[in-house]
């Protein structure tokens, strides 16, 4: 059988994250991908400069109409905007059983909001319930839940706890945005204790991206047949080898995008 993701997405004109991002991880790790567009971004390296919702209706007749006929093994969750998005997304998926990974896409890498700040309730209350596992960023939680934003692996896993009460059956707390030199993910929820993934922070600029394309190499995995936890070990040593080679493309003058075809064109040879 062909395994299958679904991604739920905003598009980014610029190619590095939302929509082209998943579908590119998907591609990269053996997965046929499906996409439902929830947003069209005027979007490059530098900066989001226009953002044009597409329609609840449609939204949810894409997820809807490709269920209907491709037999998907895993769905990923990203930008969406407003919470009647966020309504027509969760009313079309609250009777599936398929693996969902949701990632509360908030910022954008260059800083501009893509998500309403109306919409923080709805995403929590509607979807964090039906998540199989959720991906916040450290500036993400925080916003979650009301709180200040963790500087330690000991907060975070408190923060995660906390996440894992609203409803998902799992977190995973991404620590790329503390300032330490060893990047700390926390996976809550599959054991007892929390599970760490870590890697040694890479000098580049060019992480645009990285949040999507974590999501997504997850639920690739997923669909592939792996349990949680070695879901996220092997997306993220997939996406490690994407942040590692990825000066060896040139796109844009600002944040570029991680290199997700490492492994097939322009890695080094080591």
């Amino acid at each position: 059988m062909t395994a299958i993701a679904m991604t739920i997405a905003g598009s980014d004109s610029g190619g590095g994250a939302g929509i082209q991002a998943d579908l590119k991880a998907f591609s990269a790790l053996g997965v046929y991908g499906a996409s439902v567009i929830t947003a069209i971004t005027a979007q490059n390296t530098k900066a989001v400069t226009a953002v044009e919702e597409i329609s609840p209706n449609v939204v949810s007749a894409q997820i809807e109409t490709v269920l209907e006929d491709l037999d998907v093994d895993a769905i990923k969750i990203g930008m969406l905007s407003s919470p009647d998005i966020i309504g027509a997304v969760a009313s079309s998926l609250k009777t599936v059983d398929i693996p969902i990974v949701l990632d509360p896409v908030m910022v954008a890498k260059s800083g501009d909001a893509l998500l309403r700040e109306e919409a923080v309730s709805a995403l929590k209350s509607e979807l964090l319930p039906l998540a199989t596992l959720l991906t916040p960023n450290l500036p993400e939680a925080a916003k979650l839940l009301g709180s200040t934003q963790a500087d330690n692996p000991m907060q975070m896993a408190f923060q995660g706890s906390d996440l894992l009460a609203m409803g998902p059956k799992a977190v995973l707390m991404k620590g790329g945005h503390s300032d330490d030199d060893i990047c700390t993910d926390l996976l809550i929820g599959t054991s007892a204790e929390p599970v760490s993934f870590e890697a040694q922070r890479i000098d580049t600029k060019n992480t645009h991206g990285t949040g999507c394309t974590l999501s997504s190499s997850i639920a690739a995995c997923l669909a592939q047949g792996l349990e949680i936890e070695d879901a996220v070990g092997r997306a993220h040593q997939y996406l490690q080898g994407a942040i590692r080679a990825s000066d060896q493309i040139k796109i844009g003058s600002g944040h570029g995008p991680v290199h997700h075809f490492y492994a097939l064109w322009g890695a080094d040879d080591d």
